[in-house]
C-alpha cells in the first residue's frame, strides 16, 4: 500500500462499508494501512482492498490505536457505543449512522455544501442520511440564489438503502416470480417485488416516519435554515440501486425553470439530465455507479408563483453513503 494514513472501516462487510473500501481505492485515497472491522460473526473472514485480503478484526479500543481516520457503517446502537471509545483512543470518526447527526457539537456534513462545518469538530463528523444528500444537492444553489420557503419532497428509495437484506430480497422475490412460487416478504413488512412501500422505518405519534423527519430535519441544519417548513414522504421501490426524489421548491425570490437549469448545470457535484422531448432525464438505472446526482423534469410549479419542481436521482450507495464520507476525509487532509 502507498504512504499515508491507517484507516478503520467499520461495518466493512457490508454494503455502504463494501462501497467505502472501493471508493478509497477509486480515488486513490492516501491509506498506508486499512483495518477491517464487522460483527462478531465476521472477525477472522476478508474482505479485499488493492487486491489484498484484509481480515476482518474485533471492535476492542486497543485495535483503533495508530489509526487516523475511521469510516463507520453501523447501526445507530453500535455507532454510540463504539464511536465515542475510537475517539479516544486517537481517531477522528466518519460517521454514517443517525446516532449523531442532529447533535448541535457534531457537524453534518455534504461537502459541496457546507464544507466550513468539519472546522467545528470534536472528533466525530457525521454524513446525512442517504436520501436527505441527494436531495439537498440541487436546494442548496436554489437556496443561495432565491432564499428557500418551503420545500415538498417524495421519495422513491432503492432497496439497497435497506442493505444486503434490502437487496437479496428483492431479487428472492423476483426469482419466485418467475417460477411461479409464492414471494415471502421477510425484511420488508410487505412484499417488496413489482410494489411500493410507503413505509420505511417506524411511524412516530403524527402519522409521519422515522426516515421522514430525517429528511426534514437534516436539511434544515445542512442548509442552516432551522424553520425552513419541509413536507416529506418516503417510499420504498423495487429498484436495487439509486435513490430517486420528486421536489417542489418555493422560494422567496421567484427562479424561472431557466435560471433553475443554470444553477443546476454551475453547481459541484449535480449534473443537468433535462431534455423531455428526447427522454432525456434522471433514471436509477443510468445514475447507479455515479458519484454525482442528476437533475431534470425542471418545470414552474403550476400552484405557486414562485414554485419550482424537479426530479433527483443519486447513487445512495456512493453519493448517498460512502462518496460522501470519503470526500468529508479528504476535508480533513486539506485542514
Amino acid at each position: 500500500m502507498a504512504s499515508g494514513l491507517s484507516i478503520a472501516v467499520v461495518g466493512a462487510t457490508g454494503a455502504a462499508g463494501q462501497t467505502t473500501l472501493r471508493i478509497l481505492e477509486e480515488r486513490k485515497f492516501p491509506v498506508c494501512e486499512l483495518r477491517a472491522f464487522a460483527s462478531e460473526r465476521s472477525v477472522g473472514k476478508t474482505v479485499t482492498f488493492r487486491g489484498e485480503p484484509v481480515t476482518i478484526r474485533a471492535i476492542e479500543p486497543a485495535a483503533f490505536r495508530g489509526v487516523d481516520i475511521a469510516f463507520c457503517s453501523a447501526g445507530s446502537a453500535q455507532s454510540k457505543e463504539y464511536e465515542p471509545m475510537i475517539v479516544k483512543a486517537g481517531a477522528t470518526v466518519i460517521d454514517k449512522s443517525n446516532a449523531f447527526r442532529m447533535d448541535p457539537d457534531v457537524p453534518l456534513l455534504v461537502p459541496e455544501i457546507n464544507a466550513h462545518a468539519a472546522r467545528r469538530h470534536h472528533g466525530i463528523l457525521a454524513c446525512p442520511n442517504c436520501t436527505t444528500i441527494v436531495t439537498v444537492m440541487p436546494l442548496k444553489p436554489l437556496h443561495d440564489a432565491g432564499r428557500l420557503t418551503r420545500v415538498i419532497a417524495t421519495s422513491f428509495q432503492a432497496v439497497s438503502g435497506a442493505g444486503v437484506h434490502g437487496i437479496a430480497e428483492l431479487r428472492e422475490q423476483t426469482l419466485a416470480w418467475a417460477r411461479g412460487e409464492a414471494m415471502v416478504a421477510r425484511h420488508f413488512p410487505h412484499q417488496i417485488a413489482f410494489n411500493l412501500v410507503p413505509a420505511i422505518d417506524r411511524f412516530g405519534p403524527d402519522g409521519y416516519t422515522a426516515e421522514e423527519m430525517k429528511l426534514v430535519n437534516e436539511t434544515r441544519k445542512i442548509l442552516e435554515a432551522p424553520g425552513l417548513p419541509v413536507a416529506p414522504t418516503t417510499v420504498r421501490v423495487p429498484v436495487f440501486t439509486s435513490h430517486s426524489i420528486s421536489v417542489t421548491a418555493e422560494t422567496e425570490v421567484k427562479i424561472t425553470a431557466g435560471r433553475a437549469r443554470d444553477l443546476f448545470a454551475r453547481f459541484p457535484g449535480l449534473k443537468l439530465w433535462d431534455d423531455p422531448a428526447q427522454h432525456r432525464y434522471p433514471m436509477p438505472i443510468a445514475v447507479e455507479g455515479q458519484d454525482d446526482c442528476f437533475v431534470g423534469r425542471i418545470r414552474e410549479d403550476l400552484s405557486s408563483p414562485n414554485g419550482l419542481s424537479f426530479w433527483v436521482v443519486g447513487d445512495q450507495l456512493r453519493k448517498g453513503a460512502a462518496t460522501n464520507a470519503v470526500q468529508i476525509a479528504e476535508l480533513l487532509l486539506k485542514s
